[in-house]
């Protein structure tokens, strides 16, 4: 069995309200504007290769979504190989999406070349069209994606080094959950959310949730009266 080398630093770069809420829908817009410029600069600062994101999340990129119907035509067989389109790619665009249910229209995001995560299960329709398209795939994991397997593939097909983890609550909480997250980076907008059931910066099923220490890095005062804060994970500290 091949072995892979070691997976990508993993930075969880988020905006938050001070209640650590991530919807910005129904901020003051000075605010959320806000956020989103500052964002964007200190995404830029880590100099990253790439950026990962769950289904849900990319479902604002893709070209659409596929029907149940099509989702359903899974796989049970051999195992088939990873596909890494032609081109030279110097960023990457992951979509953890593990039944295929994102219907890509372009291989691209904003410069980024998309790269789909997916379980060993889905139709090799699926992935023909993939192909296609020039979306390059991983398969990593069955039922569910084995969540280490991947970022080990990420970085040895890709060379990916350093990987910003930019999802929702519930990809942010099962990275935190196997002990991948190695960085925080966060922006505290000031504004008090309050609205109960909104996703957070973590989500997790009740029952498999396990608190993390985090080791404080850094604190800065950000336009807006934003305030960046730095996290180490407490088996990452320096």
């Amino acid at each position: 069995m091949t072995t892979l080398p070691a997976r990508p630093r993993v930075i969880c770069h988020m905006g938050t309200s001070i209640d650590g809420r991530i919807v910005v829908q129904g901020w003051p817009e000075p605010v959320a504007a806000t956020l989103r410029r500052e964002y964007e600069a200190v995404h830029a600062c880590f100099d990253a290769d790439g950026w990962i994101c769950g289904r849900v999340t990319m479902e604002a990129f893709a070209g659409g979504t596929r029907t149940a119907a099509e989702v359903a035509r899974e796989r049970h067989g051999p195992a088939r190989e990873d596909f890494v389109a032609s081109g030279a790619f110097e960023s990457f665009a992951f979509a953890i999406d593990p039944r295929g249910r994102l219907r890509w229209g372009s291989n691209d995001i904003d410069g980024d070349h998309v790269v789909a995560v997916l379980c060993e299960q889905v139709s090799d329709d699926y992935l023909a069209s993939l192909r296609d398209r020039g979306v390059s795939y991983l398969l990593a994991g069955a039922p569910e994606i084995d969540l280490p397997l991947a970022l080990a593939k990420i970085g040895a097909r890709f060379g990916v080094r350093t990987l910003m983890l930019e999802g929702g609550g519930g990809i942010n909480g099962s990275m935190l959950r196997a002990g991948l997250v190695d960085e925080v980076s966060l922006l505290v907008a000031p504004v008090a959310d309050g609205r109960v059931g909104t996703p957070a910066l973590f989500d997790m099923e009740v029952g498999s949730a396990a608190p993390r220490g985090l080791v404080l890095d850094a604190v800065e005062r950000r336009d807006g009266g934003l305030v960046w804060l730095r996290y180490r994970s407490e088996t990452h500290a320096a």
